[in-house]
């Protein structure tokens, strides 16, 4: 069953009541990183919990599988070339969910490499609060794998 979510601006990135933070470097450029999170359909070749991604309305929203069958529709909330790319997701079928962004910030390093930045902030019952908390480890691991896969992408060209 989807559920509709409460509708939150970026600032939910800094208020959030759980927001979990990680952050790495890689050898990528920002342009080239910013071009594969602006490359919605190309998710799934570099985060491998992403089933499936579709842009929609223009670029505007996006539609997500992720594997195990969980369901995201989205609405783009910044898409700064080079710099930012933000999505709240506005309907899921995960049970518990009230609110949820993602933020993804790029600043560059050294002569060619990027600070890639990640924000998950999220609110829900007490008990998804409670397992988004438990699940850090595993969201970490997550996000790493996929910043590690998106620096192999792009240097493959």
């Amino acid at each position: 069953m989807t559920h509709r979510l409460r509708s939150v601006g970026l600032e939910y990135a800094e208020t959030a009541p759980v927001r979990l933070v990680f952050v790495a470097e890689i050898s990528a450029p920002p342009e080239a990183v910013f071009e594969a999170f602006a490359d919605v359909e190309g998710w799934p070749r570099w985060y491998r919990q992403v089933k499936q991604a579709r842009a929609t309305d223009g670029g505007k929203r996006r539609e997500i599988r992720l594997v195990g069958g969980t369901r995201f529709h989205e609405t783009v909330m910044a898409s700064d070339p080079h710099e930012r790319y933000a999505y709240r997701v506005d309907e899921t079928n995960a049970p518990g969910l009230r609110a949820l962004l993602e933020e993804w910030t790029l600043r560059p390093s050294g002569s060619s490499g990027t600070v890639v930045r990640y924000v998950f902030a999220v609110d829900g019952t007490v008990l998804l609060r409670g397992a988004v908390r438990a699940l850090r480890p595993g969201l970490r691991r997550a996000f790493h794998q996929a910043v590690r896969n998106l620096d192999r992408m792009v240097a493959a060209g």
